[in-house]
């Protein structure tokens, strides 16, 4: 039986938030999608708003586990935990969250390859 592949979700705080000028997000994102065993990856522009909200109420009927390539963790928890709760879902069981924060795209690749493989998911 195969192991059904987590999403990978990418927000970047509006795109000018300083702690992702290290990395172009465009080729980390195709990056992931391409090389890593995620069933698909994207980018939202602010999770956190409004909008963010309503987008997780909606995308996370699937119940499937997703991760969260994003600011720190108990800020992701802090701002998602009510969509996540919402839709029926744990986020400390269906969320994993990782700060990708003031890396390359190289270290940021690296931080989500490792958590995959912690996973238990062939990289």
């Amino acid at each position: 039986m195969s192991q059904e592949l987590p999403g990978f979700i990418m927000c970047v705080c509006t795109g000018k938030c300083p702690g992702f000028q290290a990395m172009d997000i465009w080729d980390f994102i195709n990056q992931v999608r391409v090389e890593l065993p995620v069933e698909y990856a994207f980018i939202h522009p602010q999770l956190c708003e409004e909008d963010g909200d309503r987008f997780l109420a909606d995308f996370l009927k699937s119940h499937r586990k997703v991760i969260i390539g994003a600011c720190a963790p108990n800020m992701q928890r802090k701002m998602f935990k009510d969509a996540f709760k919402e839709a029926g879902l744990n986020i400390e069981e269906d969320a994993v969250m990782l700060d990708i924060r003031d890396m390359t795209n190289e270290k940021a690749f690296e931080v989500v390859e490792n958590k995959l493989e912690e996973m238990g998911y062939e990289v």
